[in-house]
């Protein structure tokens, strides 16, 4: 990449979530303020059309055009042209996973439902023609019923209608399904001539409905009997097929024009991991928008477009160099920031209080191996069912195996999958190529080869004797060199794209409600059963990531924000104070379990207190109102509702325990009634304990994130406190009105650090430090990075690295595992406190801190730290 191209990486991105109550001129309208703090590039969750009132964006309806909900296009150009005014980029959002299964709004799959295999997008989506169900051959498989097939015939809930174009349709609730043609569906009765006639018994109903390319189902029977690709478990998103030439172009002709003209800058991809060829897909991606580049206007023809994949990456997983992307949106670094800002001197008084508590001794990894077979055994059904059809059919047709029973490859693929690390392996085509035509990464293939001979051991050890020969076939048939598209192919694209889904289902939406030893490390993107990481190890993980990757601490989708972390990683090191804190408050608590004996497990009850240490508000001041204290045990009974039911122990989202519900609802009213002697108070006053090193870490983290290799990405809302729960609560609008106005202060860091509690000292140093980076870009983008080396007794409590390219050079200083140094009530740890601690520092010259101001002198090869943190915990030093 040359020094031209770089001109196209961003120097930090504004994550904002698009939708009718937040719209492009919203956006708009917040332009100055993003300029103002140093944002070089808005980041647009999806613009297409989604389904109506739809908070997010990722159920499109149709690809090929801009969200009129949103303001169309002319409300997107008109953010675009605001944007570059004030020098800023686009980024935006793009799903080619998969498209809303709505027949009402998407009229790909509406055209599905009425043409069958003859539709023009009939292989547009993942759809299995060839069902081994001969009720489901050469039909799409619909299950929107909210009773049982034959009670909704007999309900009337059925009836037909004419729309617009005067076309016969089967109404259902608010749907509308294309009826094919047929006699009686083509004349108007004399009596109700806008009125079709219908059948009028649940018989005729059901010859009708044979008649359809689809086959109408109640929807229960998805998990089972889809035969269709969805996203995870959702049966409304339906898997596309990109691995097609038309697919591809079809999906992408708005991004390519959009990119061509100049209105956009760089892609993020959703779920890559959900495709039949990731890497084939990306490559090809890269490829059509650097043969546009050369066309877009002015100096846009020069600049790199910017493309970051949503990747989970496991732990020591690289991302692989041939996909030719800038890398990923950041969920890895999310991990080892908060990792290495963690103390690993508190997990075994951690692990008493969970074991003793929860009363489960299980591990991270074995809870996640039960999560996992909980979902291939009640969720995934269908893949699950779908994948060992394929490999029998296999079977079948091949004499040599005709011995392998289609119960061993079901005892082995599952034994398989419940030992796969990652999300997928990416074996594709290695003989005749990917799907692009590129030949295979060696690395990556070795990579592949490793992971699945490992995992395929720990299976062994678990099967029979045929069940083994039944394992042999399957790891042959994920290695199989057969392109997409041929029988072995395919059938080696189904087994890979099971492992996304049942490592997502069963890890963060399962795995993460059962074990909550400390849920700061439940994030997504984590490894729960890794509480912290060495300093080494970040900057190991640090050095090895691509440098124009995303670098994320707060997204749409995390699971707590960014500073409830940050106040619960202090948990980690006040071990002992959190263990006798959770004691009392049980104590107080018994009368009230024991007169509902129905009410919270330990389990549950830990990730509570947990839950409402981490959300509770810096300032309590801002719960003086009724309405406040309201507010908050709103947002914690929603996210204890979603714990439950993701966790899968007491009901489900398809099978609620409204018992259990109750008496865990009723649980979190008691903890701040009398007869619990203010336990929700005592919370509260433990987190304003927390506080000040609270604090301290979350500014650590954001300085680590503005300055580390990469491009920083602020999910909107959160350049002050972000104390937010997992979605929808995290998707919630920011008061842009009050960022503003906290932005424009110009107080000073002395005010900002005694009024930490507001956030204004967070705010201030995104500012300071992205204000820094806009004039040097060259150092941020391309400079190289190393660890500096602390020494002296409180060593231990200093990160640090510099970042250097040509003659100027910048040192980031943070302090971390501080709470048994911090002030009473100020984020920082004292002066004083830091005796001989310094810094290795090469002579040349004396520093200046970034944020400060402050000059810093050189002795004798090192920098004091003393002198660099005398008044704040973080700093940016440079020279040159």
């Amino acid at each position: 990449m040359t020094d031209l191209d770089l001109a196209g990486v961003p120097r930090a991105t504004a994550r904002m979530q698009m939708h009718a109550g937040f719209t492009f001129a919203d956006a708009t309208a917040l332009v100055p303020y993003h300029a103002a703090l140093g944002i070089s590039h808005l980041y647009l969750s999806p613009i297409t059309c989604a389904r109506p009132g739809s908070t997010h964006g990722y159920d499109v309806t149709d690809c090929t055009r801009i969200n009129p909900e949103l303001g169309g296009e002319e409300g997107f150009y008109t953010l675009c042209r605001t944007a570059r005014d004030a020098g800023l980029g686009i980024v935006i959002d793009i799903v080619p996973n998969h498209m809303a299964a709505d027949v009402t709004h998407n009229g790909w799959w509406r055209d599905v439902l009425a043409n069958g295999r003859d539709s023009r997008y009939a292989h547009h989506f993942d759809i299995d023609w060839d069902s081994r169900d001969p009720a489901l051959a050469g039909k799409v498989h619909v299950p929107i019923l909210g009773e049982r097939y034959w009670d909704t015939l007999k309900s009337g809930a059925l009836s037909i209608e004419r729309d617009a174009e005067g076309h016969a349709v089967l109404r259902y609730g608010e749907q509308t399904l294309p009826l094919a043609d047929s006699p009686s569906m083509t004349a108007d009765t004399p009596d109700t001539p806008d009125k079709p006639d219908a059948p009028d018994t649940p018989e005729a109903w059901n010859a009708l409905l044979e008649r359809q390319h689809y086959r109408l189902a109640w929807w229960r029977t998805a998990a089972a009997e889809l035969n269709w690709r969805r996203f995870f478990e959702i049966t409304e998103l339906v898997g596309l097929r990109q691995e097609r030439e038309e697919v591809f172009e079809d999906t992408h002709a708005l991004v390519f024009r959009l990119y061509r003209e100049g209105w956009i800058d760089g892609v993020r991809i959703d779920h890559v991991d959900g495709l039949a060829d990731p890497a084939g897909y990306c490559r090809q991606l890269r490829a059509r928008l650097d043969a546009l580049r050369p066309g877009r206007p002015g100096e846009q023809a020069r600049m790199h477009p910017w493309i970051v994949i949503e990747k989970i990456l496991g732990e020591d997983e690289p991302l692989r160099a041939d996909w030719q992307t800038d890398g990923t949106t950041g969920y890895d670094f999310m991990n080892d920031v908060a990792a290495v800002l963690h103390h690993k001197r508190g997990e075994a008084t951690l692990d008493a209080l969970w074991h003793e508590i929860g009363h489960d001794t299980r591990d991270y990894p074995a809870q996640v191996r039960a999560g996992r077979e909980r979902i291939l055994d009640r969720h995934l059904m269908t893949e699950f069912g779908g994948a060992c059809g394929r490999l029998y059919a296999r079977v079948r047709a091949t004499p040599e195996l005709r011995d392998i029973t289609l119960a061993a490859l079901r005892h082995a693929l599952h034994a398989l999958l419940l030992q796969i690390p990652v999300y997928r392996t990416y074996y594709v085509g290695a003989a005749a190529g990917a799907s692009d035509g590129a030949s295979p990464d060696p690395a990556g293939t070795a990579a592949d080869d490793a992971l699945l001979d490992a995992a395929a051991e720990r299976a062994r050890a678990t099967l029979l004797g045929d069940e083994q020969v039944a394992l042999d076939l399957i790891v042959a048939s994920l290695r199989d060199s057969s392109p997409i598209g041929t029988p072995a192919g395919d059938l080696r694209t189904k087994l890979q794209q099971i492992m996304p889904a049942l490592a997502a289902k069963g890890g963060e939406d399962t795995a993460f409600y059962r074990y909550g030893r400390l849920l700061s490390r439940n994030e997504v993107g984590s490894d729960p059963g890794v509480l912290a990481i060495s300093p080494e190890h970040f900057f190991a993980r640090l050095l090895a990531r691509p440098r124009h990757a995303m670098l994320a601490t707060a997204t749409h989708d995390h699971k707590r924000g960014e500073d409830a972390r940050m106040r619960l990683a202090v948990l980690s090191e006040l071990a002992d104070e959190w263990r006798a804190a959770v004691e009392a408050w049980e104590a107080r608590m018994a009368p009230v379990l024991a007169a509902s004996p129905k009410g919270p497990d330990g389990v549950d009850r830990m990730m509570l207190y947990q839950t409402l240490l981490g959300a509770w508000p810096a300032d309590p001041r801002t719960l003086a109102s009724e309405g406040a204290q309201r507010d908050l045990v709103d947002r914690v009974l929603a996210w204890q509702t979603k714990s439950i039911r993701e966790a899968k122990r007491h009901g489900s989202w398809t099978d609620p325990d409204p018992q259990y519900e109750a008496a865990c609802e009723a649980f979190v009213a008691a903890l701040g009634a009398g007869e619990a002697d203010g336990v929700l108070e005592r919370i509260g006053q433990f987190a304003h304990r927390l506080g000040p090193a609270a604090a301290l870490n979350s500014l650590s983290q954001t300085l680590l994130q503005l300055t580390a290799p990469g491009v920083p990405d602020r999910y909107q809302g959160t350049e002050t406190w972000d104390f937010s729960l997992v979605d929808p609560d995290n998707r919630r609008a920011p008061d842009y009105e009050r960022l503003r106005a906290q932005c424009e202060c110009t107080a000073g860091w002395s005010h900002w650090l005694q009024h930490w509690r507001d956030g204004r000292i967070k705010q201030q140093l995104i500012r300071a430090v992205l204000q820094f980076r806009r004039g040097q870009e060259m150092l941020f983008t391309a400079g190289t990075c190393e660890p500096v080396v602390a020494s002296g007794d409180m060593a231990s409590h200093v990160l640090a690295f510099s970042r250097q390219c040509g003659g100027l050079e910048t040192i980031t200083v943070v302090t971390r595992h501080a709470a048994r140094h911090v002030e009473p009530d100020l984020p920082r740890i004292p002066a004083q406190c830091w005796g001989d601690t310094a810094l290795r520092a090469r002579d040349g010259g004396a520093w200046v801190d970034v944020l400060t101001g402050r000059t810093i002198a050189v002795h004798a090869g090192h920098l004091r730290i003393r002198d660099v943190l005398h008044q704040l915990p973080v700093a940016l030093l440079a020279r040159g």
